[in-house]
């Protein structure tokens, strides 16, 4: 991260270097320090009403209730530097008390942070989406002309964390009747109990990058609702990481009766685990990863040399092209069939089909596809919510993204709190039912 002396200039290097447009450097600091004129005096008067509602009676008024306590007194001023949106304010008054200003809580203001908690609020949104801290003190510097501390910036995460902490705590009040769960992988550093000595002569602690894999569970509901119900860091994905999964599931207060139907990719250990803590509850195969596993045993025997629709030649790479999607688009509509009996007249006219061209993709496909029917035991309004796990793996897209950008978390708070800023911002964009009830 560039230094607080460094990063002005190579901001101006930056820009030289790749933009056209350049105001007039005299005209531009003369509107930053007009409207930073108009910011102060509306911030100072803000803490003055604020001050003034706690009192009961506005500066240089008299209050009639008799003598007052030292809490109660007015004693002046103390200088603040605060930074805004519109650039920092170096010397903010803000009025104080003769007793009890350490005890006193601020709206406007937060004790101890030096910008406006709607800026850092800002900030984290940044940083949720895909900025890293090295690029959100760039940004933050070049429209507010000030540079924020390391210190500052990841004090920024810390808050982030304690809403992680805080919410990962909470009970499950509404215990869903479809639960999907799946894991993502990630990289995390580790101490391997050895240091180093860098080149300013501090020792550091030596790390080493390891695999991990996040667990998530997400709750849907037939109305439109899903949202994520707890996530946790394993090593890997087996039956005693998947154990303790359920079992901090039901610690937090999900009901297990009430789980019908658990959706999953076909992670490894689940299904030797899941009826000991989920025992109503019946094993949906994500139909979209089964659609897709059977490209592998594809052997692409018989293919047209013209294309069926134009008559034209086309390449070898073509023809396989056509084949897959044609296979996919085909065994996909298998599941959107309104009944299972339905379905299973599709399966079979998808093996009378394709069984002679591809037999060994299409033993793939059948082997075990009576798990991809489960969710037809369910009303048909919950049919597309539970066949496939593509609600939980939109939000981890999302995750990939950022955490491919950071390579290695530097530790497992970290890597969560990241994941917990994702998933507020998408369970934000996508739940429209919530918002609608709040609105």
């Amino acid at each position: 991260m560039a230094t607080i002396a460094e990063l002005p200039r190579q901001v101006a290097r930056i820009w030289r270097a790749s933009f056209q447009s350049e105001m007039n450097s005299a005209l531009e600091a003369h509107l930053r320090e007009v409207t930073l004129v108009g910011v102060k005096a509306a911030l100072e008067t803000a803490l003055d009403e604020e001050l003034a509602a706690q009192l009961g009676f506005e500066r240089y008024a008299r209050d009639m209730r008799g003598k007052k306590p030292p809490e109660r007194h007015r004693s002046g001023y103390f200088r603040r530097q605060v930074v805004t949106g519109y650039g920092p304010i170096p010397d903010l008054r803000v009025p104080k008390l003769r007793r009890g200003n350490k005890d006193r809580q601020w709206q406007v203001l937060v004790r101890y942070q030096s910008a406006l908690q709607v800026l850092l609020d800002r900030t984290l949104y940044l940083y949720t989406l895909g900025l890293s801290l090295r690029d959100l003190q760039e940004a933050l510097y070049l429209f507010l002309g000030h540079v924020f501390s390391p210190a500052a910036l990841n004090r920024v995460t810390l808050a982030a964390q304690t809403q992680m902490d805080a919410w990962r705590q909470q009970p499950i009040g509404d215990t869903p009747r479809v639960l999907i769960v799946d894991g993502v992988w990630v990289t995390v550093l580790y101490p391997t109990g050895e240091t180093w000595t860098d080149r300013a002569g501090h020792q550091r602690q030596q790390v080493r990058g390891q695999t991990g894999v996040i667990l998530a569970a997400l709750g849907v509901w037939p109305d439109g609702r899903s949202h994520l119900l707890h996530y946790e860091v394993a090593q890997e994905e087996v039956a005693g990481t998947w154990s303790a999964f359920l079992q901090h599931l039901i610690a937090r207060g999900l009901d297990p009766q009430a789980v019908k139907v658990l959706v999953s990719d076909g992670t490894k250990g689940l299904s030797d685990v899941y009826r000991s803590y989920l025992p109503k509850a019946s094993l949906q195969r994500c139909t979209v990863h089964k659609v897709h596993g059977f490209a592998r045993y594809l052997t692409y025997g018989d293919l047209p040399s013209t294309d069926p629709q134009t008559g034209q030649p086309w390449s070898v790479e073509a023809a396989r092209g056509q084949r897959r999607q044609a296979m996919r688009k085909q065994a996909l509509e298998i599941f959107e069939a309104p009944s299972q009996p339905e379905a299973k007249g599709r399966l079979a006219a998808f093996v009378n089909h394709w069984g002679p061209l591809e037999p060994k993709a299409v033993r793939s496909f059948v082997w075990g596809i009576k798990r991809c029917f489960t969710f037809y035991q369910l009303d048909p309004a919950w049919h597309p919510l539970a066949r496939s796990t593509n609600l939980l793996e939109r939000f981890f897209r999302e995750f990939r993204n950022k955490a491919d950008e950071i390579g290695a978390f530097p530790n497992e708070d970290s890597c969560l709190t990241i994941f917990h800023l994702v998933m507020v911002r998408e369970h934000a964009k996508h739940n429209r039912v919530d918002f609608a009830k709040t609105s």
